[in-house]
């Protein structure tokens, strides 16, 4: 069983010459409840499935369970997942000992660029560049099972 440490920010400026890799995501939730989230991924040309649960009252930790699909099989649970498909490209970034995750967002949640970092405790220290903006971490709004029902355009 997994666990997952993450901190979020928001970006501001030009990040992206410093990517190592990028790549297009697309996800839908079979099940978007705040307990428990069911989320399948198409990344590239590979199918994942991934439940999370809450998080702790920092919202840093929660419980994630993680599994790689054939591609087909992810392909048709897309077609099952509630109303809201996230489209975004993910830029990897390394920052001193650790990997920066940008979510580049389109369609309905256009505008939005999200900077994730996940870290082996919650009081780990960490390289912030200059382009890591107001952390988000905790703030609802930025998930992405928040965006599928209430997209970043909206506010």
């Amino acid at each position: 069983m997994g666990k997952e440490i993450e901190r979020k920010f928001l970006v501001q400026g030009n990040f992206k010459h410093l990517a190592f890799n990028s790549f297009r995501i697309t996800q839908g939730y079979l099940n978007s409840l705040p307990q428990r989230s069911v989320r399948i991924r198409v990344k590239d040309n590979k199918g994942f499935i991934t439940i999370k649960g809450i998080g702790n009252a920092q919202s840093t930790t929660r419980y994630e369970w993680e599994r790689e699909m054939p591609l087909s099989e992810a392909e048709e649970l897309l077609k099952l997942c509630e109303p809201g498909i996230i489209d975004k490209n993910r830029f990897l970034i390394k920052s001193g000992d650790h990997i920066i995750e940008v979510d580049e967002f389109y369609g309905a949640n256009q505008g939005l660029v999200i900077a994730e970092i996940e870290l082996n405790s919650e009081d780990e220290e960490f390289d912030k560049p200059a382009w890591l903006g107001k952390e988000v971490t905790g703030d609802q709004r930025y998930y992405n099972v928040y965006l599928i029902k209430n997209p970043y355009s909206t506010w």
